[in-house]
């Protein structure tokens, strides 16, 4: 796992499997991200709207509700439009996701490597799409 820079930048983890949720947090961690995870999209709104982070990582399959779903709320919500997103799937593809109207600055199907979630959350935060 490489180091980067210190960033300190604000990033909203939602994850229903707590296994995943709390390795995903201990590595951003690690690299001088400031972490919240949710193992639930209910209170995603509330939290964004409190803590404005400049990152969602966004699970597809979450126990209440489809990822899909929250992300078209995202883009067609005037605070949040903008909010780069990542999105994370064991069970879907980067042409399931890209197809849809509403798209998210990435995708990275699970299991994914960790140094290929740091470069693509590095990436995102920078302004690239993947």
């Amino acid at each position: 796992m490489k180091k980067k820079a210190v960033t300190f930048k604000n990033i909203l983890v939602i994850e229903d499997n707590n296994a995943i949720l709390d390795v995903i947090t201990l590595i951003l961690q690690s690299e001088s991200y400031k972490v919240t995870g949710l193992s639930k999209s209910a209170d995603m709104m509330m939290h964004i709207d409190l803590n404005k982070p400049d990152l969602l990582i966004l699970d597809i399959m979450l126990p209440d509700g489809d990822g899909r779903n929250l992300l078209k709320q995202l883009r067609t919500n005037q605070p949040t439009e903008k909010l780069p997103v990542l999105m994370i799937s064991a069970k879907y593809t980067a042409q399931n996701i890209q197809h849809g109207e509403y798209k998210p600055n990435g995708f990275l199907p699970k299991p994914f490597d960790i140094d290929e979630l740091l470069d693509r959350i590095e990436g995102i935060l920078a302004g690239k799409t993947y």
